[in-house]
């Protein structure tokens, strides 16, 4: 895909609200959004990985996100988006261009912001799996099914760090048989990040051929 992060948000994106919901699993994402909410900053590594339908690992990259009230910056697969609250730059760093639009208010639109929050509250049925061990975490692993069946996946599992109650991984399972999965390697939160982070500065990419959609 040209534009994987965008995958990865709009996977949860969704206008309907979730129907025969596990209570257990709904009071833990409750949980996570209101931990996610106390956290003035956020900085985060993550991983990336596809494998096919038979488990085989196709690729895995690394990427980096920033978040800052409704600022936000993503490192990604020779991709970076900057958004500063208002406008947004998406720099594809193989082209040497960047499209620059307005950031859309509508409650439509998806963040990382609500990403880590209000995400579970779309078209989505969850239940709560269980528990699991990787090294020292222990994990609370929800399922989430669409109830969209036109959507180009039918799972995702999310798996919860029990002790901090904060998003360790997701995993998507497509219908075509891929399997994407995003794991948060680490996390640091309520650190004094600039405002100059979340905006695109030309002047560090030299030759930038601009798209401005605004």
């Amino acid at each position: 895909m040209k534009n994987i992060f965008t995958f990865f948000l709009v996977v949860l994106a969704s206008g309907a609200i979730a129907q025969k919901s596990d209570p257990e699993a709904k009071a833990l994402l409750d949980a996570v959004s209101a931990k996610f909410k106390t956290f003035t900053t956020v900085q985060a590594n993550f991983s990336y990985q596809v494998e096919n339908a038979a488990g085989k690992v196709l690729s895995k990259k690394n990427g980096t996100l920033m978040m800052k009230g409704t600022k936000y910056r993503v490192s990604f697969v020779g991709q970076e988006i900057f958004c500063n609250g208002s406008t947004v730059w998406n720099y594809d760093k193989n082209a040497n261009e960047v499209t620059i639009s307005k950031l859309d208010a509508s409650a439509g639109t998806i963040t990382p912001q609500k990403l880590f929050t209000n995400f579970y509250d779309k078209d989505f049925r969850y239940i709560l799996n269980g528990e699991k061990k990787v090294g020292n975490k222990t994990l609370q692993e929800i399922e989430m099914t669409p109830l969209d069946k036109s959507k180009p996946f039918h799972k995702v599992y999310l798996l919860i760090d029990k002790a901090t109650k904060t998003i360790y991984s997701t995993k998507v399972l497509e219908n075509a048989g891929n399997r994407y999965t995003y794991t948060v390697t680490s996390m640091k939160t309520n650190a004094a990040i600039a405002d100059t982070q979340f905006t695109f500065d030309k002047k560090n990419y030299p030759g930038v051929e601009e798209v401005d959609l605004r």
